[in-house]
């Protein structure tokens, strides 16, 4: 799976991944992948995205193609609410136009859109879930299969890191060292944080 992590720190936001693709026990690191970078960039946002390596292809697709303007789908990553809404209006597209299998387990409450991903964006850092759940982090957060060693050390780190950058790259480091889908080199981006009150 993935690694994949964000930390906000002094006004700054950093999102980062490692870059080792698996298929079971089938690796393909980033000396044979040339689109190993786990990180889509669209407009001012930043997304990593974890699961099936067709997501991102997806997410990519969708972000160039003009159906997205045709059907009046606006990608707003703005605000938890408004990551919502765009994921709910994206939810049918990914039906019909990429062949969603949106069935996950019986007893869910809702379809699957089956994606878990990152957002980092001058408004602030949020995590989007399989049943377009949004949640918005405070200080890091991470996900994929290196999570729980990639947010110990984020944890462990963040009081004493001079910044944003050094506690997402100590939690890709720390996935990339104890989780067998997830390996270095990293890639990751960084970005100035909105100035509002509340930040």
């Amino acid at each position: 799976m993935s690694t994949v992590v964000v930390a906000k720190k002094d006004g700054k936001i950093c999102i980062a991944a490692d870059s080792l693709t698996s298929f079971g026990d089938l690796r393909l690191s980033s000396v044979y992948d040339s689109a190993h970078d786990k990180i889509l960039r669209h407009d001012e946002n930043y997304l990593g995205i974890v699961g099936s390596a067709a997501h991102q292809l997806v997410l990519e697709s969708v972000f160039a193609s003009k159906k997205v303007i045709d059907k009046k789908i606006e990608m707003d990553f703005s605000s938890r609410l408004a990551i919502f809404e765009s994921f709910l209006a994206l939810h049918p597209l990914l039906k019909e136009k990429y062949f969603l299998n949106a069935k996950d387990e019986d007893d869910d409450p809702y379809e699957s859109t089956q994606i878990d991903a990152l957002i980092a964006n001058p408004f602030g850092i949020f995590g989007v879930h399989s049943l377009r759940e949004v949640t918005e982090y405070k200080k890091f957060w991470a996900i994929g299969s290196g999570a729980e060693y990639a947010l110990g050390a984020m944890f462990a780190v963040y009081d004493s890191a001079a910044s944003a950058e050094e506690i997402a790259h100590a939690g890709v480091a720390a996935g990339a060292e104890f989780n067998n889908a997830s390996s270095m080199p990293l890639s990751s981006y960084m970005i100035d944080l909105q100035k509002s009150p509340a930040n």
